[in-house]
């Protein structure tokens, strides 16, 4: 029963513990604006790490996403400029979707292992990225695309929203729909997905695919909060992502793994942070 519950909910039981720590050694740590900064902060990894969650299921990796999401702000702010904000986020959303396509492409038709297409595709679109903007910023400071990232809905911030509502959605596609019971069939058994009729290249392709715009969300509301694209960002964020699912509890060789342990994994790394930002911890140390 001990063991069940440790499996089931480990994760969350670490959280608790760590956040209870921190309310001991700083009175700021449970004060409702913190809390919310702590959301806000998560609400870009967490949204990242929802689209990781689903190519880890199918047994992927998708090491782009750091690029991705620079490619996305970068082209969105780019387009934005002569065709208007939702024409530019529309942009980098897509400009994101190309970057999974390629990936699923390379892993499901090319037959290349998902470490080696994503590790050459993040190289090859950081490029992109650079190459877009000249190395320089894009920086943007009035329109109503900023609203993704500095707004708020009452007393809660637009990215927090936009975290929850993204999550949720996650959770539904992975727990109620077929195509979320062939996204753990492939992770768990390829050949025998295969056999029994699942297409095993076409939810490759689709969790790498919904990976990339997830990144590209998670790009746009980054270059929202910082009014301005650099084609720097996101460095690391892939690794970042990567611990959250395997904190939640999702395994490396796939065929298991949920959303709401990715986002209690996100949340660890968030109050931790936070917890050492709020202590003075030197970040030479949080490395």
């Amino acid at each position: 029963m001990t063991r069940r519950l440790l499996r089931d909910y480990g994760s969350l039981l670490g959280l608790l513990l760590i956040g209870a720590v921190l309310s001991l050694l700083s009175d700021r740590f449970l004060t409702t604006s913190n809390l919310i900064n702590v959301a806000r902060q998560v609400s870009i990894n967490a949204i990242v790490a929802a689209g990781m969650t689903l190519v880890i299921i199918t047994g992927g990796i998708d090491l782009s996403v750091g690029s991705t999401i620079a490619l996305a702000g970068c082209a969105a702010l780019l387009v934005a400029r002569h065709a208007g904000d939702l024409a530019g986020m529309t942009g980098g959303i897509l400009a994101a979707a190309g970057v999974g396509l390629l990936n699923g492409a390379l892993v499901a038709w090319g037959r290349v292992p998902p470490f080696i297409a994503t590790l050459a595709t993040m190289t090859i679109v950081r490029g992109a990225a650079l190459v877009l903007t000249n190395g320089e910023p894009i920086v943007k400071t009035e329109g109503a695309y900023l609203w993704l990232g500095q707004a708020s809905v009452g007393p809660i911030p637009v990215p927090i929203l936009l975290m929850i509502a993204i999550l949720l959605g996650a959770h539904w596609f992975l727990s109620r729909t077929r195509w979320g019971t062939y996204v753990y069939a492939v992770g768990g058994n390829a050949e025998a997905a295969r056999l029994s009729g699942i297409a095993l290249a076409r939810i490759q392709i689709l969790v790498y695919v919904l990976a990339g715009a997830l990144a590209g969300a998670a790009g746009l509301v980054l270059a929202a909060r910082l009014s301005s694209a650099q084609p720097n960002t996101g460095v690391g964020f892939e690794l970042d992502a990567i611990a959250a699912v395997v904190l939640g509890g999702t395994s490396l060789m796939g065929g298991e793994g949920t959303i709401w342990g990715t986002t209690v994994g996100a949340f660890i790394i968030g109050v931790l942070n936070n917890g050492f930002n709020l202590m003075n911890v030197s970040p030479f140390y949080q490395l």
